[in-house]
């Protein structure tokens, strides 16, 4: 079953740019991964400095996969450390 995977991430305008080209390495490796489906990014308008990532992917296992390589987490390492934060991630499926 699809899952939709949500990163909420808060950050200052000097360091938005630095955010936006890591999420984009993140994003060129992301995209080769098996079950991956589609990704996007998203500012909010009311808050400008939230952006919001929804990730698809084919399953749970697919994202835990994703989640758990050393390709991802070493990206995600530099995230953090610029944001001084721990990413949390919210995991999604379609219910009808």
């Amino acid at each position: 079953m699809t899952v939709k995977i949500m990163i909420r991430r808060k950050v200052s305008a000097d360091k938005a740019v630095k955010l936006k080209d890591l999420i984009m390495q993140l994003r060129a490796i992301c995209i080769k991964q098996p079950g991956y489906v589609s990704g996007e990014s998203l500012k909010s308008v009311a808050r400008p400095d939230e952006y919001l990532v929804i990730s698809t992917w084919e399953s749970d296992n697919a994202w835990k996969a994703w989640l758990g390589s050393k390709e991802r987490s070493t990206i995600q390492d530099q995230i953090d450390t610029l944001l001084g934060v721990k990413t949390e991630y919210e995991v999604y499926e379609y219910r009808p």
